[in-house]
């Protein structure tokens, strides 16, 4: 996980290629989303003011949001939700994007579909591990020209897509060549990122920390075994968690040999 100063500096790189396809107020008839500003839907904004039911806020409401304001808002509901700080640069800004656009669940279960992971709509250690592992077989810029060819392909079947499609496909070829930039210090002359240097991923996969996340998950599969669901773990049988557990172990012992044999 990066400090939080690094992760505040990239969270306000990420919103202001985001902020850039997003204009001020609109109220488009064929747009679901109805009144929005800045990207930030009528819905949303009464959610994060606690106001039920959302059609009750009034649009003034949604023409009067500051941009400080919207900023926390995507901060909180769509940055943070999806992980944005614990992301490598480049991947942080499509995944963020693709959640501001789609919804932080959709964009979520999409990249777990590409990395392997299973689809729940949450980025947590499982998630970040199948990331790092994806990384190191396709490299940081394929895994991000994957996220965004899967993005075109769930908004090309959307029924508003004759409407928007020439916008969406412009946004997503923007936010594609700016996070691929982002990633170039990672970026072989090829087009493909190699996988993160061994100290950076030995640094995810430190010490005990390793250890406790697996045995926390085996003891999670043996409850589950003796029928009783851990509220962290619902959801997930047993055997997954443990399959995970083992998993996380053989990674990391498989890093660290490689680290010492190179």
């Amino acid at each position: 996980m990066t400090d939080d100063g690094d992760a505040r500096a990239r969270f306000a790189h990420c919103l202001t290629h985001v902020l850039a396809h997003e204009g001020g107020y609109a109220d488009h008839p064929a747009d679901p989303g109805g009144a929005t500003n800045m990207g930030i839907t009528r819905k949303t904004l009464a959610r994060w003011r606690g106001i039920s039911p959302y059609w009750s806020l009034p649009k003034a409401e949604v023409r009067g949001l500051d941009r400080a304001e919207a900023a926390t808002i995507y901060e909180a509901l769509f940055w943070r939700r999806s992980g944005g700080a614990d992301l490598p640069a480049g991947l942080d800004l499509a995944l963020f994007d693709f959640a501001v656009n789609s919804g932080p669940d959709r964009a979520i279960r999409t990249l777990q579909g590409i990395v392997g992971a299973k689809a729940d709509g949450f980025v947590g250690p499982i998630t970040l591990a199948a990331i790092r592992r994806s990384i190191g077989l396709v490299g940081l810029a394929g895994l991000i020209k994957a996220l965004c060819d899967r993005r075109l392909s769930f908004l090309d079947r959307l029924a508003t897509y004759a409407t928007f499609g020439r916008g969406w496909n412009r946004r997503v070829a923007a936010i594609r060549a700016a996070a691929l930039a982002m990633a170039g210090d990672r970026t072989s002359a090829g087009g493909l990122a190699p996988a993160q240097p061994w100290s950076e991923m030995m640094t995810f996969l430190s010490g005990y920390k390793t250890y406790i996340v697996a045995l926390a998950m085996a003891i999670a599969g043996l409850a589950q075994v003796m029928g009783v669901d851990l509220p962290s773990f619902e959801g997930q049988s047993a055997g997954h968690l443990m399959m995970e557990a083992l998993a996380i172990v053989f990674l990391r012992q498989g890093i660290k040999t490689a680290v010492e044999n190179a």
